[in-house]
């Protein structure tokens, strides 16, 4: 599957869910993620722009867990990639066999997000930890699809809600560790 998202940091949420909710997007849920992200053995995700991260979730007394791996990035405007995930049942064991194998863990990443669906869109406002509030839009593609068209629409939604700059191709990882 390839990922095409676009991140802008925001004023505000409440700002935000006022326009979200003038443009006619929908609520769908709000949940707590807790992403833990390891390193590689071999290369530098840092440098390869790579990322593997265990994320839990929480929403309502229920938690999932994931394994994810993003690709690097394959354009210039955006954080466009391949993404890998599947479930997995226990994120300490999963972490365990990561470090046994050679990963290290790099950091930890919390965020409230709440997730709002517009068109074909998933829109989501993120509350991290020692950031400042951000926006995230994307659209799932199937491998292979041209993903230019669908970045320009994220764009358009972006210019609706008033945001013209403020993009940011940075992971909230990179983000944390420049801080």
């Amino acid at each position: 599957m390839i990922e095409v998202e676009v991140k802008a940091k925001i004023d505000n949420f409440e700002d935000m869910r006022e326009k979200l909710n003038n443009l006619g997007a929908v609520k769908t849920k709000e949940e707590f993620q807790e992403d833990i992200y390891f390193n590689s053995p071999i290369v530098d995700f840092a440098k390869t722009d790579e990322a593997l991260r265990i994320r839990t979730t929480e929403q309502n007394n229920e938690k999932h867990i994931f394994i994810t791996y993003k690709g690097a990035k394959i354009d210039s405007k955006s954080k466009t990639r391949e993404e890998i995930e599947f479930g997995i049942e226990d994120s300490e064991k999963c972490a365990k066999t990561f470090e046994h194998i050679g990963f290290k863990k790099v950091r930890t990443v919390r965020k409230n997000r709440e997730y709002y669906a517009y068109k074909n869109f998933e829109i989501s406002l993120d509350d991290v930890e020692g950031l400042s509030p951000y926006m995230e839009i994307e659209i799932g593609l199937e491998d292979g699809n041209d993903y230019q068209q669908s970045q320009d629409s994220i764009f358009e939604v972006f210019e609706q809600l008033g945001i013209t700059d403020g993009f940011e191709r940075t992971s909230y990882l990179e983000l944390l560790e420049n801080l």
